[in-house]
């Protein structure tokens, strides 16, 4: 697999590339954000989808054994996760997921805790679904988030009504791998307070190799009462567009009450060629996830060399899995409203402004460095060109 071919992907209704001139005010932005990579798929999956155009009628399809076989031998090998077919859930994707799992386990005008910096949507799905949604900062130790649990067992000594406690695992946008006592004291202040923890682990199959990503479920029998797992090869193998994953949930009464609103809401359906494409990167496709490890991990060296090389005075986290590298601005003195602009104008790159991940990501910005090598050097020098403008 050729991870440093360039693919051309305008003019193809990608989000990344098609919409960065209307996201970042330029037409010769180099677009460096959202979370998908510039990496062809791997031949399995390409070979099961064109399966379905050469040999099959695309009418109404239904998950087959294979599927959920794939899924189960998945988490076994990988997440140390005992799963059996009853436990999955299919969902067209992570955040229909959490839309389900917040309507069927809380109640409009209940709370919902995330941390401070997370991903964007955790905050505008709950908030769209009308529950109340508060955010309990990370602690910034070493280079690295920790989580502050005297202030999350605050929240929950003082909020009213906190149902759910929705964490990124491992983190998005910090990169960070929760280790297992983390994961174990998370899960036991939940269980003190009553509170479901929804874990989402979509970037868990991308984790380097100095590192183990855990699923709390796994930790302790008993924590699969409180415990609710979501989970999708769209991100690890680049096929977000397929739109398909599953939830796990191992206690009977969460599982009823999610399907209960899957079925009302029909979000129990997963098309054809998200069926399809699951199996075969789940089932045939781990040599290619192999090669695309060891290239992100070329590229993260390559990262945090020019960076302590380049620009010895900007800090950065060191990501410990996903593909995407968070580094603080504030050097700039720039208001963190016009970093995005500023990156973009005057470096001509698309990055995502740290703000948008909650009031404590404010000053960084992330980059997304899962491309091949010439445009990672080319983003890399477009940084450094900001830093250089503002410091003359």
């Amino acid at each position: 697999m050729d991870f440093d071919k360039v693919i051309n992907r305008k003019d193809t209704g990608c989000i990344k590339w098609d919409r960065a001139e209307k996201i970042f005010g330029r037409a010769d932005v180099l677009p460096m954000w959202v979370a998908d990579m510039d990496f062809d798929n791997a031949k399995p999956i390409k070979d099961a989808l064109r399966s379905v155009i050469d040999k099959e009628v695309l009418g109404y399809t239904f998950p087959q054994d294979s599927l959920f076989e794939a899924i189960i031998n998945w988490q076994r090998e990988n997440h140390n996760m005992e799963v059996k077919r009853e436990h999955i859930m299919l969902s067209p994707g992570v955040l229909s997921s959490i839309a389900v799992v917040v309507q069927a386990l809380s109640n409009p005008g209940d709370s919902v805790l995330i941390h401070d910096p997370v991903y964007t949507p955790f905050f505008s799905m709950v908030n769209k679904n009308n529950r109340h949604v508060y955010r309990t900062p990370l602690k910034l130790e070493h280079g690295q988030y920790t989580m502050d649990f005297k202030n999350i067992e605050k929240y929950f000594k003082t909020v009213e009504n906190i149902k759910l406690f929705i964490i990124s695992n491992p983190h998005n946008p910090g990169g960070r791998v929760w280790s297992k006592e983390e994961l174990t004291e998370l899960v036991e202040l939940c269980k003190k307070y009553s509170v479901i923890l929804i874990s989402d682990e979509i970037h868990s199959d991308l984790v380097y190799s100095d590192k183990t990503c855990t699923s709390p479920v796994t930790l302790d029998e008993s924590y699969k009462k409180w415990v609710v797992t979501l989970h999708s090869a769209t991100k690890t193998f680049n096929i977000a567009g397929v739109k398909a994953s599953f939830i796990v949930a191992f206690d009977d009464e969460l599982r009823a009450k999610i399907i209960e609103v899957q079925e009302e809401t029909e979000l129990d359906i997963v098309n054809t060629f998200g069926m399809k494409a699951t199996e075969a990167a789940f089932s045939s496709s781990k040599d290619w996830h192999k090669q695309l490890l060891l290239k992100l991990e070329a590229n993260r060296s390559m990262v945090t060399n020019f960076f302590d090389t380049q620009l010895p005075n900007v800090s950065y986290m060191v990501p410990e899995a996903t593909y995407l590298f968070w580094f603080d601005s504030s050097n700039l003195n720039i208001e963190d409203e016009k970093l995005r602009e500023t990156f973009a104008q005057v470096g001509k790159i698309g990055l995502n402004d740290g703000l948008s991940y909650g009031p404590n990501g404010k000053s960084y910005m992330r980059l997304n460095f899962a491309v091949p090598n010439s445009l990672l050097e080319d983003g890399l020098n477009r940084i450094k060109i900001v830093f250089d403008h503002f410091a003359q």
